[in-house]
Order: structure tokens, then C-alpha cells, then sequence
């Protein structure tokens, strides 16, 4: 076993340091998604911005951050979204739902995705677009409200109380007691059903559907949504969307090996 000379025996290596210090700041990145300045993001990290600026010049020329030359701010580069991607490849739900989705969109010609429970609620991990003259932009890694999306509302639906409680004590807090029993009501279909329905939630104008889906033992994994311009995807449209994304989240959950918890 050999030691690094310059440092102290039983201390961490110099490289492995930097290394992690480096993987901290790349981190920082990514939870201060699209971009940010090096003050924040020294502030964010607890380190001199001096310090921040020398790993950020080396995560740039490495393609792991790039810099807005008219704002100066840093972002996740390209290399990191490789890495990103293929981490995602890792996923089985990505894998098996990513061709039923490019079908239902092909079908429906509205946009469709997944999004999948991450470390500040629902994420979405894929999209297909609508092919049409008219579209939705959701993007790869937007993150959903719990209580003000369909999408979330699915996962407050079937994730585990102490999951979601964190994100749902915070939305809770600026919504009445109306909407409170309407989320209520919301669930209680879900629960019934396996799919959701709504028109204006998220955004006026702008309807949507999500359907759950399940891993073996019955494990949430994510949740399909097909989303459009409500005046477009409006009353039969929508209901079709509906019968059609439940029967994908069905197809995909039954290839992950999961049950749906509801009357199929």
C-alpha cells in the first residue's frame, strides 16, 4: 500500500480531496439548476469564491460546466449531461416506458413524459414532444409542485406519507381549506381510478393526465403524463388521452413486474 508523500499518514490523499471537493461542486451545479453565479455558488458550497472559481475552471475545461459569456453564470455542461444520461439508461423504468411514450405521442400528437420521485419531489427524467405547430415546452429535469400538478398529485396519491410529507407540509401552508379538500377529493379519485384528469392546474390554459407506475411489490417507480393546450385537449380528446395513458402505465408497470392497486 502506498501512501501519498504529502500527506500525513492515516490523512485523506491530496488528489482524493480535490476530487471530492470537485464531485461537491458539480453537485451544487446540478441542485442550483440552469445556472448560477460563482457567488451563490460559493455561498451554497461554504467555500471562498476564489477557491469555487479555480474547480469551476477546471470542471470547464473538462466540459463537466460551461459559463454564459453574457451573464457569467455556470451551469451543468455537456459532459455532465452524458454522464446524466447514461445514469438515467440505468433506470428500467426509463428504458421500458420511453418507447410506449413515443407511441402515445405518435397516437394522441400531444407531449408526453415521465417523471420519476426525486430529492425535491416529482422530476421529469423524459419527454416526447408534440409534433405539432403548437407545443408545450416541459423540459428534462423540471421539477413539479406535489399539490399543484397532476403529475403530483399521482405521486402524493401512491408514495408513502413520510416521502412526500416535507414537500406537502411546505404547499399546504399557502393553500385554503377549499383547496385542501379538493386535493382531497383529487386523491381519493386517483386512488380509485389510476388516472388523473385536470384542466389549469399547473398553468391556465394548459390541461393534462397522469397515470401511475408501479415496480414488483407494488412499489411507485413514476408517473406518465400526456399534457396540452386546453383547446386542444378538452372533453372527449382528453377522456381518450385518459383511457390511452392508463392503458400505457398498465403496459409498462406490467413489463416492470408491479400490479396497479386500483380495477384494471
Amino acid at each position: 500500500m502506498t501512501v501519498d508523500s504529502e500527506s500525513p499518514i492515516g490523512a485523506r490523499p491530496q488528489k482524493v480531496q480535490s476530487a471530492e471537493v470537485g464531485v461537491g461542486i458539480l453537485k451544487a451545479l446540478a441542485e442550483l439548476a440552469p445556472s448560477t453565479s460563482l457567488s451563490k455558488l460559493a455561498e451554497y458550497v461554504g467555500m471562498p469564491a476564489s477557491k469555487v472559481h479555480r474547480y469551476l475552471q477546471a470542471l470547464v475545461d473538462s466540459g463537466f460546466a460551461e459559463q454564459n459569456p453574457v451573464s457569467n453564470h455556470y451551469a451543468l455542461g455537456r459532459s455532465a449531461l452524458q454522464v446524466g444520461l447514461a445514469a438515467l439508461n440505468q433506470l428500467d423504468v426509463l428504458k421500458i416506458a420511453a418507447p410506449h411514450l413515443m407511441s402515445l405521442r405518435d397516437e394522441l400528437n400531444e407531449t408526453c413524459f415521465l417523471a420519476v420521485w426525486g430529492n425535491k419531489g416529482p422530476t421529469v427524467v423524459y419527454v416526447e414532444q408534440s409534433l405539432g405547430a403548437v407545443t408545450l415546452v416541459t423540459q428534462i429535469g423540471s421539477v413539479l409542485p406535489l399539490l399543484g400538478s397532476s403529475t403530483g398529485l399521482v405521486f402524493e396519491s401512491f408514495l408513502s406519507a413520510t416521502e412526500t410529507s416535507a414537500l406537502r407540509d411546505a404547499e399546504a401552508a399557502s393553500l385554503n381549506a377549499k383547496q385542501l379538500k379538493d386535493i382531497a377529493t383529487h386523491i381519493d379519485d386517483i386512488r380509485s381510478n389510476g388516472v388523473h384528469q385536470i384542466q389549469g392546474l399547473l398553468m391556465a390554459g394548459v390541461n393534462a393526465v397522469s397515470s401511475p407506475v408501479f415496480a414488483m411489490g407494488n412499489k411507485l417507480v413514476g408517473v406518465v403524463t400526456v399534457v396540452g393546450s386546453a383547446s386542444v385537449l378538452s372533453d372527449e380528446r382528453q377522456t381518450l388521452a385518459a383511457q390511452r395513458l392508463r392503458a400505457t402505465a398498465v403496459a409498462v408497470s406490467e413489463r416492470m413486474g408491479g400490479e396497479m392497486p386500483f380495477p384494471v
